[in-house]
């Protein structure tokens, strides 16, 4: 068998992999983080990125013995069986993923209109995103190749682009005699901000998992796809950092929670005037229109296994590009009826529980079949409740609808995996 000619570089797929998280997790989380970790934002997005980290080692071993298109759908099904525990968790990832595309168009709106002052317009924001996911959707049937193409053009412009701009000022800042930390108040962090905060950063790096949906798309899968996701996962870290210490220097955590969807145009004002907030709302449409071609690609192809699987509902045979019209349709029912921190909660919500589900899987029915430690899925699902736990408690005092919401959208998962496996024994018996 011969090898396939379109298969997907390492660089194209590191691209694709920090398509996805250099996009809103950035730009629209920097304000909602400090909100709840106050000064200590930019260690949130730290412990967010160690937090990812660590769990990204369940999705290595288990990809790099068995690359495949599904990617978590596959490692759930090998986990727990095909029936309902391993339908509903994939199906939590994969409307996590929806969530986040609509967490990305919503941030192109809202930078695109920041300098016009209509950044918190209710009707135009959620317009121009759901404009920017069909324009990505037409985009991604082309094919592949385009999608890679524009995937690598655009993560290199973008992660120049935002470093250059940290760095410019943090450089600033320090010329200008302030310091780094002249907003701090000084105080010690307040240990369940911190964490809720956390739970939120996560979301800047979950893009990861991504890769493992790229299967046999990928060149030398075995080896690369665990090379993606660690060099993925680098980059961001790296520019996270950056970039967080740069807007804690120019507008503190106090400004970053006023400017709260918008804070790194915000913070690029005070130094750089009206040339700096244009060149970080160019920054950021660019990061937000390539990490939605890259989740939609992404995401489509979990979406397809899901329906191999039967796991998830299909059009009629004769709707070509099924996954790829079913996942930009709903990203644009989130983008119409969700604001930026409904989307961010909900995505952390299911997330985070599909994670916990993945480590348990892999601990408990998958560690010698991968050649897994044990104490790495552990670790992993000890840290998901340490964030997790404190984020419902803050989100339940202070946005319980959001909470609801989520528990309901859980359920209605669980119920329609419970009729879908009776529904698939019934015609096998």
């Amino acid at each position: 068998m011969t090898d396939r000619t379109d298969r997907i570089s390492l660089a194209g797929s590191v691209s694709l992999g920090t398509g996805v998280m250099i996009g809103a997790g950035i730009f629209a989380l920097v304000g909602q983080v400090a909100g709840f970790a106050g000064d200590w934002f930019p260690l949130a997005f730290l412990l967010g990125g160690a937090v990812a980290g660590v769990s990204a080692y369940s999705y290595i071993r288990y990809s790099s013995v068995n690359p495949s298109s599904g990617g978590i759908a596959m490692l759930l099904k090998d986990a727990y069986g095909p029936g309902v525990v391993a339908g509903s968790f994939s199906l939590f990832m994969y409307v996590s993923m929806v969530v986040a595309e609509s967490l990305l168009a919503r941030t192109f709106g809202t930078y695109l209109l920041r300098p016009f002052g209509l950044q918190d317009s209710a009707v135009l924001v959620p317009v121009l995103g759901v404009i920017v996911i069909a324009a990505a959707a037409v985009i991604n049937l082309v094919g592949n190749r385009l999608v890679e193409a524009s995937a690598t053009t655009t993560a290199v412009a973008k992660i120049v682009g935002i470093a250059v701009l940290a760095i410019a000022g943090i450089v600033g800042t320090a010329v200008a005699g302030d310091g780094l930390f002249a907003h701090s108040s000084g105080e010690s962090p307040d240990v369940l901000g911190l964490l809720a905060g956390t739970t939120l950063c996560v979301l800047a790096y979950k893009g990861f998992t991504t890769i493992t949906n790229q299967g046999d798309d990928i060149r030398d899968a075995e080896k690369n796809i665990a090379r993606s996701i660690m060099i993925s996962l680098a980059i961001c870290g790296a520019l996270y950092l950056l970039i967080t210490l740069s807007v804690e220097a120019s507008i503190g955590a106090e400004g970053a929670v006023d400017a709260r969807d918008y804070a790194l145009a915000q913070a690029a004002e005070p130094l750089f005037g009206a040339w700096g907030v244009g060149i970080t709302v160019a920054i950021a449409v660019v990061a937000t229109v390539s990490g939605l071609l890259a989740s939609l690609y992404s995401v489509s192809r979990l979406y397809a296994m899901l329906q191999d699987m039967r796991q998830a509902p299909a059009l009629p045979e004769r709707v070509p590009h099924q996954p790829l019209l079913i996942t930009a349709a709903l990203a644009i029912l989130a983008t119409a009826f969700l604001d930026l921190s409904q989307i961010a909660s909900m995505g952390a919500f299911l997330y985070l529980t599909m994670d916990i589900a993945v480590q348990w899987g892999v601990m408990r029915h998958l560690r010698e079949k991968i050649h897994a430690v044990r104490w790495m899925p552990v670790l992993t699902i000890v840290l998901d409740l340490a964030i997790l736990i404190p984020f419902t408690i803050l989100k339940v005092q202070d946005d319980l609808l959001t909470v609801i919401v989520a528990a309901a959208v859980a359920a209605a998962i669980f119920v329609g995996q419970v009729i879908t496996v009776r529904a698939r024994g019934a015609e096998r018996g």
